[in-house]
């Protein structure tokens, strides 16, 4: 009997009711591959191009003001700029009508000079441009407090996880969320999406909701493993697999009650009311959440059965469940080799009579007593011996 397991078509009542049968934990290679091969591509774009920074991080200066009438123009405003000598600044467009500009730092004669041109770009007066001197200082400070605060919910959590459950289920809940971190980072760095404060901010929210989705699933592991070996050919891989999919559907509604109102907050908030600071606390929501609902099932899971699989007691076990199994395959190719037989010799004796064997006996006709001649005669002896015994009956009967 192979150990191989078999495809299963599910369908949509099967996920509801919790009756899916994926090979999460058997197949966990190609998750590996998959969360491998994005990592590498993040690492790479992150050495190469890096992220790209906000001025709160970089510092500068900015300036931000509102067109009197129709839309403004990413175009028309880099033209201005170029004008100026200011090629490389960044321009964003606020709703339909508010222009914000961010460059590198400008000398005050030369802020007055592009505070007149993007006012008579926006037909509006000078002193509706408002600039602002920002300096890296804070930027540093809130990357100092992000890194700080990272630190210490990797030590709460892994205490926390080890005192509830194991170190072994805490390590797979940090390398989960390192996984997820390093996604959102890579997402950042390869699409060009600015980092602010807010994503930072971010960044620290959607580790809680990754933790919170891996616990659901481990605890639901911790509760299986009460009943372990308790099935033939059972491991620890199969109860975590097993575990897996009765969690799966509540698993995929946390996820999508998650991803809603940040989607709405992100679509809504960005370009219906063109708030900036919600598209970047939502974008990295949005990112963070999509990959947190990923590893919980495809990476925390997965790593923390390949740690327990190591243990003296689970490879004893699953040794016990290979042996469980070829002693079953070979009961059963026993039985299937005695059925063929029996097959077989039946259709040998079939073909020999020339056609199937028949069980019903022919009635014969009914056969006539010999004549009185051909009886035999009893002999002299015999007689005599019957009627002896005949006296010797009546004797007895007389004397009781």
């Amino acid at each position: 009997m192979s150990t191989t397991p078999t495809r299963v078509r599910h369908t949509w009542r099967d996920l509801y009711h919790e009756r899916t049968h994926f090979q999460f934990v058997e197949r966990s290679w190609r998750w590996a591959l998959l969360s491998g091969t994005v990592l590498l591509i993040s690492l790479v774009s992150f050495v190469a191009t890096g992220l790209n920074l906000g001025i709160d991080f970089e510092g500068g200066t900015q300036w931000q003001f509102t067109v009197a009438h129709g839309s403004a123009s990413v175009d028309d405003v880099r033209t201005v700029l170029d004008d100026l000598g200011l090629a490389d600044a960044k321009v964003l467009i606020i709703g339909s009508n508010s222009v914000r500009v961010q460059a590198e730092d400008v000398p005050r004669a030369e802020q007055d000079r592009v505070s007149e041109a993007l006012a008579q770009y926006g037909d509006v007066d000078t002193t509706a441009v408002s600039v602002t001197d920002i300096g890296p200082t804070w930027g540093d400070k809130v990357s100092k407090k992000a890194l700080q605060a990272l630190i210490v919910f990797f030590v709460v959590i892994a205490a926390y996880l080890s005192f509830r459950f194991e170190p072994k289920m805490a390590i797979a809940a940090i390398v989960a969320v390192v996984h997820d971190i390093g996604v959102t980072v890579g997402v950042y760095s390869v699409f060009g999406f600015e980092v602010t404060p807010a994503t930072v901010v971010a960044f620290l929210t959607i580790l809680g909701f990754s933790l919170y989705d891996t616990v659901v699933v481990f605890d639901k592991v911790r509760e299986n493993a009460a009943r372990l070996g308790t099935v033939q050919g059972d491991t620890y891989g199969a109860m975590v697999n097993r575990s897996l999919n009765q969690v799966l559907m509540r698993s995929i509604n946390t996820s999508i009650v998650a991803l809603l109102p940040v989607a709405s907050l992100l679509v809504v908030g960005t370009y219906v009311f063109g708030g900036l600071t919600l598209k970047d606390f939502a974008l990295a929501l949005f990112v963070g959440l999509m990959t947190g609902a990923y590893s919980s099932i495809f990476v925390a899971t997965p790593v923390l059965a390949w740690l327990k699989e190591r243990e003296p007691r689970n490879q004893a076990l699953r040794e016990r469940s290979r042996a469980d199994l070829a002693r079953a395959a070979r009961k059963a190719t026993a039985t299937a080799s005695v059925g063929a037989v029996a097959s077989t010799g039946a259709l040998a004796v079939g073909e020999a009579t020339d056609g199937p064997i028949e069980h019903d006996v022919e009635e014969s006709a009914p056969v006539a007593p010999p004549p009185a001649a051909a009886r035999p005669t009893p002999s002299p002896t015999s007689t005599q011996g019957s009627a002896a015994a005949r006296g010797r009956r009546q004797r007895g009967r007389k004397r009781h």
